[in-house]
């Protein structure tokens, strides 16, 4: 079944209701923005925008919750051997026990934070709603405002940095977002791409020795050999939208996933597709939603989605062993907690599971 093609026509403030009404999670958020329009938006200014030099006092930090931990979370990672995860009304957490408790970090916002990354263990970036980009030098404990477009009323849905200078965002509306300068500006390079269409773009990753890989909905699928410089567009498997993409341990080999269970493989940086075919168990094929994925030190791929939906894979993303967790809470980003078990975060926010994705109590 074909998704139905963007339409321009409702209101941003529209968007958001019903990304609310779907629980806000990254799998649910790439879903509506794929299949919900909104009002033409303002493009990013040519021109540099400069970090703020000063705190605004009316800054609205996020409120600090005991709960914060079991709320919304859309994304998890590891700044060096400390556990960060982000999601709703701003809250960042950290954890230096491998996930069993988390501390709640110091942010400068209340919006929807959809996605991390980390170069070190002290330098890391958050992106979110209305264009916002986070930073952070003391490894995520305390975070700054370096760029944020309150009209533009659409969210960046990934991040990556090259090294402390050099990164990209991706977002709605063909939103692709640069800064040489570790964020003090950051540039549109949006006409990079052959995306007239404004297509949304939901996720970024390197490839190892294949450059850069952008994916999006309505299949699409960008290339750059040059870290970001120039892009090519390349040939889909698969015409619908694509909601991660997960750089394998190998030399070229990448991992890109989306609705219904599609989830494609290509050892040749993205030259040639196969797709992995994928069952939930009871002999038919996976139709969950998937939303995020890592590669744990140990070389598993762990690659999770809607309704609880666990994928691990121990050679290298041939195949993959399928887990549903009871809850059927939807899933966004998975990361190990220093041993071989998992932390999964999402719907409920944080846990500590099997490497299988059960709880600890009832491994399977």
């Amino acid at each position: 079944m074909s998704e139905p093609v963007l339409r321009r026509t409702q209101s941003g403030r529209a968007v958001a209701t019903a990304q609310t009404a779907v629980l806000r999670s990254r799998f649910s958020l790439a879903s509506v923005l794929s299949l919900c329009g909104a009002i033409s938006l303002l493009s990013l200014n040519a021109l540099p925008v400069q970090a703020q030099a000063a705190v605004d006092p009316q800054t609205r930090y996020s409120i600090e919750s005991k709960r914060a931990v079991s709320h919304l979370l859309l994304d998890i990672t590891q700044a060096g051997d400390r556990l960060v995860a982000a999601g709703d009304r701003g809250h960042i957490l950290f954890s230096d026990d491998a996930g069993k408790h988390w501390l709640q970090a110091k942010v400068p916002t209340r919006q929807l934070l959809t996605a991390l990354h980390f170069v070190d263990d002290k330098h890391g970036w958050a992106v979110g709603h209305d264009a916002l980009v986070l930073a952070t030098q003391d490894g995520g404990e305390n975070w700054n405002v370096q760029y944020e477009e309150r009209e533009r009323e659409a969210p960046l849905l990934d991040v990556w940095f090259e090294n402390p200078q050099h990164g990209i965002a991706v977002g709605a509306y063909g939103a692709l977002i640069e800064t040489t300068d570790g964020g003090q500006s950051w540039n549109d390079i949006s006409d990079r791409l052959d995306n007239e269409d404004g297509v949304h773009l939901n996720a970024i990753a390197q490839i190892q020795h294949g450059g850069l890989l952008v994916v999006g909905e309505m299949g699409s699928l960008f290339r750059s050999s040059d870290l970001g410089q120039t892009w090519e567009r390349l040939d889909s498997p698969y015409e619908g939208s694509f909601f991660g993409v997960l750089a394998g341990g190998e030399s070229g080999l990448v991992f890109a996933y989306g609705l219904r269970g599609h989830l494609f493989r290509s050892v040749d940086s993205g030259d040639s597709w196969e797709q992995i075919e994928l069952s939930n168990g009871n002999g038919h094929p996976l139709e969950s939603g998937l939303a995020g994925g890592s590669v744990l030190r140990d070389g598993r791929i762990i690659i999770v989605g809607h309704g609880g939906a666990v994928l691990t894979s121990s050679d290298q993303g041939r195949t993959f062993k399928y887990f549903s967790r009871p809850d059927r809470l939807s899933l966004s980003g998975v990361s190990a907690n220093g041993g071989d078990n998992l932390v999964l975060v999402g719907q409920g926010g944080a846990r500590i599971t099997s490497p299988s994705g059960a709880d600890l109590a009832t491994q399977q």
